[in-house]
């Protein structure tokens, strides 16, 4: 196999030693047994050893990773590259292809044990140069996301990017655009209806001519965008929603003002109830979403209840709430023949029957029209039991309240740490006397503020107008009558005999 000769002079120091010069050199360490062998000059003239992006040097290591060269000389260790953690990557491929390493200038030559033991030491302090780069890159990066500053990344949609300073650092923050916040916000009402998929809110988009900005509309689009706490004005409930779950809170309580979004950083594939790998960060930019709206949408994105076709079904407004009592299966409407009126024969039948045969389903045929007027009737009685409201919302008393929940959730962070010094044996009794004591003042703070929350929201909910939802279902529409049954009833449940089981939410 051939003999390497490697020369690289730098650009940046025009006074350096030749390549021609250097050649020379890794010539004379060539050995007599050597001397009949190929040599091949690889030269890199104007270029630095900060990385090995190198004409001379690559088409080297390819004809390495060929099997043609079984020796490299260079004139020092430094021609070669100026990284540590490069040359060590360099010497492992050397090694993997068994070539040979000389330096001419040190007395370097892989081959001896003094070499061996050379190049294991420079492999311990470039694993230590690597581990320090990717320690002081991830404290460099928390430390930035801690203090609310941006990371990069793609920008989320319904926001541009705008120069600021945060903490004497510049910076970026999001900027909302006006029509795509308008997207956002429609994205968000429309998901929060009880019968609307994000594939039915996806053809809503497309119906009502509301386009994309960039792409089209998809399911995956528009979950992620439901998912993004970006939008979410931060207040208490959205604390508490990320305290519950185990996240990471960088920011102090009092910045759930109601008023900014958040954002997430870590891991970005977690479950719903555990993002102990997340950090929690309140941003400088204005949420869009109220949190009790933003909470309901996450609440039913995270059950993730994917609807049967059953659901989508347009032959029923009960498609998806009628299953059969002794298999459990979804019960879905079959279309048989003509009536006298022209219409179409409707009925169900149990799918644990029909399609996985682990049913006998129910004895008696079950015509939708008949099913729909018992539902119907059942809950008309329930809504002449039930009174809607519309309430006047005092935005002061929101903000007070928020602010009173705050104080509650500080105050239930220090109940937690004295109950931990409470059961902690090293006190002594007077100590554990004052702890009691400061527990006993955080109870009566926690009552009294919870008072005050009760009397703000007693406030609220002053009824300026009562709604006659019975009335209100009557006049009801179909895709009205699904919506109000999904909200009313978990579950119709048919028994052998063809009897009813209604399981009512409310």
């Amino acid at each position: 196999m051939a003999i390497a000769l490697y020369a690289r002079k730098s650009i940046e120091r025009e006074n350096s030693i030749s390549c021609e010069t250097q050649i020379e050199y890794c010539k004379s360490v060539i050995k007599p047994d050597e001397r009949s062998e190929k040599t091949i000059e690889f030269i890199d003239n104007g270029y630095s050893g900060g990385n090995v992006d190198r004409d001379g040097f690559q088409k080297m290591m390819r004809q390495i990773e060929r099997g043609k060269i079984g020796k490299v000389i260079v004139y020092r260790l430094d021609r070669i590259s100026r990284s540590l953690s490069d040359f060590v990557g360099i010497l492992e491929t050397l090694k993997k292809h068994n070539v040979q390493f000389v330096s001419s200038q040190e007395s370097f030559d892989t081959s001896s044990p003094y070499g061996e033991m050379i190049v294991k030491i420079l492999m311990v302090f470039a694993e230590f140069e690597r581990k320090s780069i990717i320690e002081r890159v991830k404290h460099a990066y928390a430390y930035r996301s801690e203090m609310g500053l941006y990371m990069g990344g793609r920008r989320p949609y319904g926001f541009n990017l705008k120069d600021t300073v945060i903490n004497n650092v510049k910076t970026k923050m999001f900027e909302p655009v006006t029509n795509e916040i308008e997207q956002i916000k429609y994205i968000f009402e429309n998901y929060s209806i009880p019968n609307v998929t994000l594939r039915r809110l996806m053809d809503n988009l497309i119906d009502n001519n509301i386009s994309a900005t960039t792409g089209s509309w998809s399911t995956a689009k528009l979950s992620n965008i439901i998912k993004n706490p970006i939008y979410v004005k931060a207040d208490n409930a959205i604390y508490e929603y990320y305290s519950k779950r185990n996240a990471n809170i960088m920011s102090d309580i009092n910045q759930f003002d109601g008023l900014h979004g958040i954002q997430t950083y870590g891991k970005s594939k977690h479950t719903a109830d555990d993002m102990s790998d997340i950090k929690i960060v309140v941003m400088p930019h204005d949420g869009i979403i109220n949190s009790d709206l933003w909470l309901k949408c996450q609440k039913k994105i995270e059950k993730n209840k994917k609807l049967g076709n059953s659901v989508n079904n347009s032959t029923s407004w009960l498609g998806g709430k009628i299953a059969c009592k002794q298999c459990g299966r979804t019960m879905t409407v079959t279309k048989g023949g003509k009536k006298k009126d022209g219409t179409q024969t409707r009925y169900f039948s149990c799918t644990g029957k029909s399609h996985n045969r682990i049913c006998n389903g129910p004895k008696v045929t079950l015509y939708a029209d008949s099913l729909e007027d018992m539902v119907y009737n059942l809950i008309a009685e329930k809504l002449q039991s039930l009174k809607g409201s519309r309430k006047k919302i005092s935005t002061d008393n929101s903000n007070k309240i928020n602010l009173l929940k705050n104080q509650l959730s500080e105050i239930k962070q220090s109940q937690e740490k004295i109950v931990n010094m409470l059961l902690d044996d090293n006190f002594e009794s007077d100590m554990k006397s004052l702890l009691n004591e400061k527990a006993k003042k955080l109870s009566e703070e926690s009552k009294a503020i919870t008072e005050k929350i009760e009397d703000l929201e007693s406030e609220e909910n002053e009824i300026i107008s009562v709604i006659n939802l019975s009335q209100k279902w009557k006049s009801a529409n179909t895709d009205e009558r699904k919506a109000v049954c999904n909200v009313l009833i978990h579950k119709i449940f048919i028994c052998e005999d063809g009897t009813c089981e209604v399981v009512w939410n409310i």
